[in-house]
């Protein structure tokens, strides 16, 4: 039995564009930014709900295919991530939404989870996140690395779909 299995599982994916910024999405009544990402639902894989929590928060579908499998790791006492990555163009973060929603003690609302989206140096990750969210972006995965393997593998999609049409 791994140290894996006794923790609740949190999916999520890192999305990058070609400039080197990360998305990153507003939490609600909170003080941090976060990855799209959440709990994983009995019998669904760790890819099927990362692509889902993003839908949920983000308004965005990815497509498995163009996912990168990170792993998992460590992340609080109670809980490890399943992180993807993937990237994308600089979408407008004023066109994103997040769809899922928790009830507000307070104020009696149902507010959405997050409640803003930005593009971040990856130099801010500490300043904007979390401190567990910061190791885990910023001392256990080398964003830049990843970065450069997204995009040589969508370059040479991208060259292998070139031949085909010639």
């Amino acid at each position: 039995m791994s140290f894996f299995s006794s923790k609740r599982l949190s999916c999520g994916v890192i999305i990058l564009n070609p400039e080197g910024e990360l998305l990153l999405c507003h939490v609600t009544g909170q003080n941090h930014w976060d990855l799209p990402k959440g709990g994983i639902d009995t019998g669904e894989s760790p890819l099927a709900a990362a692509l889902r929590e993003t839908v949920e928060e983000t308004s965005l579908r990815l497509r498995a295919e163009d996912l990168l499998d990170l792993g998992c790791f460590k992340y609080t006492t109670k809980k490890n991530l399943h992180l993807f990555a993937t990237q994308l163009a600089r979408v407008d973060v004023s066109r994103l939404r997040c769809d899922s929603h928790y009830h507000d003690h307070y104020s009696g609302r149902h507010l959405p989870e997050m409640d803003g989206f930005g593009w971040f140096a990856f130099a801010r990750i500490p300043a904007l996140c979390t401190p567990k969210m910061a190791t885990v972006l910023h001392a256990r995965i080398d964003l830049g690395l990843v970065l450069q393997t997204l995009l040589a593998q969508q370059e040479s999609a991208d060259a292998f779909m070139m031949q085909a049409s010639a």
